[in-house]
């Protein structure tokens, strides 16, 4: 059983409070704590984009399978080379093979958490059926994890690439062996965001709960929250939220989409131009969002269509 600091951490990690995270202490490194800790913290500088800050506080030349793994990890999401990618990926690979021996050493639980990492890696590179069959997936070669950080990862794999009925069916199979789990409530309100079942109560329910906890200040809820206020047509409290979550963490692209989104939607003049300028952060800062990419594709599509169409002359009188 996890001590109370160590279940703290995984709920900072585990609702998206990554800035509180990474301020924390570490443990002493004699603590049972202290690389669970250090793998957290790291994790959460990779999801604040901040590679390089992972690195730093990851002991070189460890043999433990789990910080070789969040290492590898980091290099990856900090590599801008193919070679450097491809071979940060071959590593998580080797390692994805190690854990399957007898005679590696590490716990059921670092074996998962290798899994994990290696998948989450593989999905961000699109080799989402390797990334797949590494974490377990039911559907992948009649695999079957039984840890709940890998259904959440695999559930968003899923959601990923519009298939909300196989994430259904590993959040309910998850539900057989799972305890009713901070993260198995997190993963039931991302499929019903996506799904829209019953008005996204859900998920705006689950949400507005972990606001209310004064232990928390996580930006990735009020974001989560904002988007789920959009969905239900409620756009002036859902740009509340967006606006709070910009203020927490400004460099949150999420957040800076979604506002950008809310913005366009309160359909005055205002809203465009804050929607415009949001919008232009948010392609200067990161071109590679997916919200970015997607929409310079359409608006070329656009362009190709018209490239295609003649208008016909004006009718003129006889």
């Amino acid at each position: 059983m996890d001590s109370s600091q160590l279940y703290h951490v995984k709920q900072q990690f585990v609702l998206g409070a990554y800035k509180t995270l990474v301020d924390l202490s570490l443990p002493d490194q004699n603590s049972p704590d202290y690389i669970p800790t250090l793998l957290y913290q790291a994790r959460a500088h990779i999801a604040l984009n901040n590679p390089k800050a992972a690195l730093k506080i990851i002991p070189s030349g460890s043999e433990n399978i789990t910080i070789k793994a969040v290492t590898a990890l980091a290099k990856y999401v900090d590599a801008t080379d193919s070679s450097d990618k491809e071979a940060s990926l071959e590593e998580l690979r080797d390692l994805s093979v190690e854990i399957e021996s007898d005679d590696v050493e590490g716990t059921d639980r670092d074996k998962a958490t290798v899994r994990v990492l290696a998948g989450t890696a593989f999905a961000r590179a699109g080799e989402v059926e390797e990334a797949l069959e590494t974490l377990g997936a039911l559907e992948t070669l009649g695999a079957d994890t039984e840890d709940l950080e890998a259904v959440a990862v695999i559930v968003q794999i899923y959601l990923s690439i519009n298939r909300p009925d196989l994430a259904k069916k590993e959040y309910e199979r998850s539900k057989r062996w799972a305890e009713d789990d901070l993260l198995l409530q997190l993963i039931e309100s991302i499929i019903g965001l996506v799904t829209g079942k019953e008005g996204y109560h859900n998920p705006y329910t689950f949400y507005t709960e972990q606001l209310g906890n004064p232990s928390l200040s996580s930006p990735h809820i009020l974001t989560a929250r904002g988007v789920t206020r959009m969905l239900r047509n409620e756009f002036p409290e859902a740009k509340s939220d967006l606006e709070e979550s910009l203020e927490q963490y400004r460099e949150d692209p999420e957040a800076l989409a979604a506002s950008a989104v809310a913005s366009g939607l309160t359909s005055t003049k205002k809203g465009e131009t804050d929607a415009a300028e949001l919008w232009n952060r948010l392609k200067s800062e990161y071109p590679t969002h997916p919200s970015v990419v997607d929409l310079a594709k359409k608006s070329d599509l656009f362009d190709e269509a018209l490239a295609k169409y003649t208008v016909p002359p004006l009718a003129t009188a006889a």
